[in-house]
């Protein structure tokens, strides 16, 4: 009997360097600032209707529109892409399509994002700048 050589590929810390481990990890943050994102939201829509209304909700709106919650608008708009884009990946992967090129269709999903979040960039810049919109 010869015992066959055991595999090691990506063995411990080498599951680290894979693609799809990054892709699992990342698509799993990206839901949680999704779900934390969400809770807030509706906390703060909530505001309204507590104590003193509409003063509260008012300075609440005010401080969103600091540069670090535009930063952080920014930074949700790409979980936002993240998540669906990798999502669609995932639910063809899960109907068969592209297995064997889950490498390339998924940077090819971050390549969407990537220019979808160049134009979200660029109209919302030009709005914040000019005070119109792209085509105004």
């Amino acid at each position: 009997m010869s015992a066959k050589p055991r595999e090691t590929a990506n063995v411990g810390a080498g599951l680290w360097k894979a693609t799809g481990m990054w892709a699992w990890l990342l698509f799993r943050i990206s839901g949680l600032v999704l779900v934390f994102y969400l809770g807030a939201h509706i906390i703060i829509i909530s505001t309204a209707q507590w104590g003193s209304g509409g003063e509260t909700f008012d300075f609440m709106m005010e401080t969103f529109e600091t540069p670090l919650f535009l930063l952080l608008d920014l930074a949700l708009v790409v979980a936002v892409l993240y998540h669906a884009l990798n999502g669609v990946r995932i639910i063809l992967m899960d109907c068969g399509v592209g297995i064997h090129q889950h490498k390339i269709i998924f940077w090819s999903a971050m390549a969407v994002v990537v220019i979808c979040f160049a134009i979200f960039a660029w109209v919302a810049f030009t709005y914040l700048l000019t005070g119109e919109g792209v085509a105004g």
